[in-house]
Formats: structure tokens, sequence, C-alpha cells
């Protein structure tokens, strides 16, 4: 009997759900594990000290529960916390293990997303404070002008349900705008906040045809298909039986009903403690 090994796939919240839905999609044969820390979510305005700890916590758990492969499928926790843990704790004591996050699958493909050479950002505060997109970016393709944009309003309307209601254009128009304030030029705008998928619908409608709104998921999942054939040392560690799990630091029952929205399918998830972390 094949031993469970699952992929682990870590949020504050629920937003990773839709970049677990397309990793799915592309590598359905893998075993994935969930975990939201939705006790404490949003990390989006807490220090980078908090998300680091709170981030370094959960990848611990997921450790513990036989993962070998993390995905911080949260951009918070990927500007925040994924280089020190990288650099300090993998080496010492988890060197079979491996966390990745979804800001350089995204950023080592800009080129492709923009004519003009003008890419926006929509972001939460903490990933636009890091300046991690920019500073990213800027690596590969340092002709790029990136213009970045805090939506602070964006997560709690997706949080609570709002997404779809008319109560939601307002603050769309809104960052929408101060971010074209900036450049008139943009023809590509990057979602880097995996809740935002979920108002693509509203952000189209207030865009010229012709500019691009970027979603993470399916470049996650790529360069996730890719690192697995150029890591078979890691891939070895994943097990495949098709299995998904889903955990979550607050109420089970109101993660099930609102995972949905993010899934795109019903999930049975189970509570867990981090206390013992």
């Amino acid at each position: 009997m094949q031993v469970y090994q699952p992929i682990g796939i870590f949020d504050s919240g629920y937003g990773g759900l839709t970049v677990m839905r397309d990793i799915v999609k592309l590598l359905p044969e893998y075993d994935y594990l969930y975990l939201g820390d939705n006790a404490r979510t949003p990390y989006g305005n807490r220090s980078f000290e908090t998300v680091y700890h709170y981030t370094w916590q959960c990848v611990q758990y997921l450790f513990s529960c036989n993962c070998h492969l993390v995905i911080l499928a949260c951009n918070t926790a990927s500007a925040k916390a994924l280089r020190t843990i990288q650099q300090r704790h993998l080496p010492a004591a988890f060197s079979d293990r491996r966390v990745l996050g979804v800001i350089r699958p995204t950023t080592e493909k800009a080129r492709t997303f923009t004519r003009s050479g003008a890419l926006g950002i929509l972001a939460t505060q903490g990933t636009v404070q890091s300046e991690s997109y920019v500073i990213e970016i800027r690596k590969f393709f340092p002709e790029l002008r990136v213009y970045q944009q805090a939506c602070p309003m964006w997560v709690p309307l997706v949080e609570n349900g709002e997404h779809e209601g008319p109560g939601a254009d307002y603050f769309v128009q809104k960052y929408l705008h101060e971010l074209f304030r900036q450049a008139a030029d943009l023809d590509a705008i990057i979602l880097a906040c995996t809740h935002y998928p979920l108002l693509i619908p509203k952000i189209k409608a207030f865009l010229p045809e012709q500019i691009q709104v970027i979603s993470q998921g399916p470049l996650v999942a790529a360069s996730l298909k890719d690192y697995l054939h150029r890591h078979p040392e890691i891939e070895q560690h994943c097990s495949k039986t098709g299995r998904r799990d889903f955990l979550t630091t607050d109420s089970a029952t109101l993660f099930n009903r609102q995972a949905s929205i993010f899934y795109g399918e019903q999930v049975n998830a189970r509570q867990i403690s981090l206390d013992a972390i």
C-alpha cells in the first residue's frame, strides 16, 4: 500500500483554494492536503514577523502530516515568509523538504503579459509593501515598468460573499482607477492575491477588452508540474492516489460552506489546532 505523502497547500484562508483547483486540474493524480489558517486570517495587514511566525507554524504542521513539498498559495506569506523559511529552516532541519511560493512562477512570465512594457499589480497591502513583485520582475525583466495598487477591501468582499453583488462595483472601480492614474498605458494586470480571481467578471467589466487580466492559478500549476519533472528526488515523495484532504484552524462547518465558492465543489474539512507546534 502506498504511503500517504500529499503535496501540502497552505493559505491564510480560502484564497489558496483557487490555486489548488488549477493544480488539481493539471495534476489530478497526486494527493493534496490543504491547510487554511482561517482563525488568524487575514494576513495582508500583519507585520513581516507575524506573517513569518504564522506561516512557519502551518508549514511545520504540514511537514508533520508527511508533506515533503509545500506550496504557499498565499501571496502575503510568499512575500513575507518564504525566503526566511527556505534559508533558515530547510537546510538546518528539513533538508529533504521543499517549500515553494506563488510569486516567482508569476513574475518569471511577466514579459509575456505586456506589449507596452507597463504592468499592473493588484494585491493586499502587505504584498505591496514588501515590493516582492517589483523586485522579482526587475530581476527577470529590468526593462518593464511595474505599478502596484493595494486593494484592502477586496478580500473582505470575497470572504463575505459580496463579490458578485452591486456593492463590489464601487471598490473594484476605485482601485482600478487608482492603478491607472499611475500609468495610462497599462495593458496587463496581475492579480497578486488568490482571492481576486473571484472578482474577475467585475474587474473585466470596468476594463477595455485589450487589457489582459492574469490569474495565478494556471501559472503556479504549470510551474509545479515543471518542478516535479526537474526534481525527481522530491517527486518520488509525493503519493499518487488522487486523494484531497482539507484542514482549517477555524470552524470546519464554516470552512466547508465558504470553500465551495473558491474550490468549485463541496469539501469536507477537519479543524486542527496549532498549539503543539
